[in-house]
């Protein structure tokens, strides 16, 4: 059987059972708060890019068009929507594959085998996805992040939780199963967003996965910068909040609401009922 790949390679790194870290623009991105984890790791780690997906067989370009940039010199470029992969290798880890990319419209199947190829190409150790979703959450409150995992093994190792979702799922899924197909450990982690305020971008939350995510991986990461934003985020939206009594009132609803839970340190690394049932009814909706 032959097999066709749509990689493009620039480099071949050297690394050891590195862990493969996604996240994709779209549905599963709530606040962008997925993405801009990775590309905070993809900065802290100075990552280089090394491969990439070949756009043209897994988009529709009418619904994801490419776009047209003007460079200093007056030259004109077309940017593809584009899935790539960055490499690095921070202190202790054995290497990081960071993937940020834009969900595809077409042939989920075969693409998620292109990331599977380079997957298996470094042994990595494991797969783990990066999602957000839009909850009942304050804003003012600590971000709750749910991790699951498919194997048992990989639940017991890195305490998290069986996944037992039914209904529509996003790339996310796909990549998932085929990992569980072909033997690939995988894990997925999803952080809560205010629901009030979904078109505002989470440093926030996308602070939160880069803490759970380098924990997964077992290398440090500077986090000043997401701090500082996270801090204007939260005055932001707290001044929005301000401005409209019932949203205030909502928002010190859930922070009643959050003040008199009693949370372990179980439930804060996201293992919680409440938010399993939270992510399984915002992949339903979506």
């Amino acid at each position: 059987m032959i097999r066709v790949t749509h990689l493009w390679w620039t480099e071949r790194p050297t690394l050891d059972r590195p862990v493969l870290v996604a996240a994709f623009e779209g549905w599963n991105d709530a606040a962008d708060a997925a993405t801009t984890a990775v590309e905070h790791l993809s900065r802290a780690w100075s990552a280089r890019p090394f491969v990439s997906v070949d756009p043209e067989e897994f988009f529709d370009f009418t619904a994801t068009r490419p776009q047209v940039r003007v460079d200093s010199d007056m030259e004109r470029h077309i940017d593809w929507p584009e899935n790539q992969m960055l490499w690095a290798n921070p202190p202790g880890s054995g290497g990081v594959i960071l993937l940020r990319g834009t969900e595809p419209q077409l042939r989920w199947r075969t693409f998620c085998g292109q990331v599977l190829e380079v997957a298996q190409a470094y042994n990595c150790r494991l797969v783990v996805t990066l999602g957000a979703l839009l909850s009942d959450v304050a804003h003012t409150r600590p971000v709750p992040v749910y991790g699951n995992a498919y194997d048992a093994d990989v639940m017991e190792r890195l305490g998290l939780e069986p996944s037992g979702y039914e209904g529509p799922t996003g790339i996310v899924g796909v990549l998932h199963d085929a990992c569980r197909t072909s033997s690939m450990d995988s894990a997925s982690l999803w952080a809560a967003v205010p629901s009030y305020a979904p078109s505002m971008p989470s440093p926030k939350a996308a602070l939160a996965l880069v803490e759970r995510t380098t924990d997964l991986v077992g290398a440090a990461v500077g986090i000043d910068d997401l701090m500082v934003m996270t801090e204007a985020y939260e005055e932001r939206l707290t001044e929005l909040v301000d401005e409209d009594e019932a949203t205030a009132e909502y928002v010190t609803q859930l922070e009643e609401e959050f003040d008199s839970q009693q949370f372990d340190d179980e439930l804060k690394l996201g293992t919680g009922d409440g938010l399993v049932e939270e992510v399984e009814r915002y992949l339903r909706e979506q």
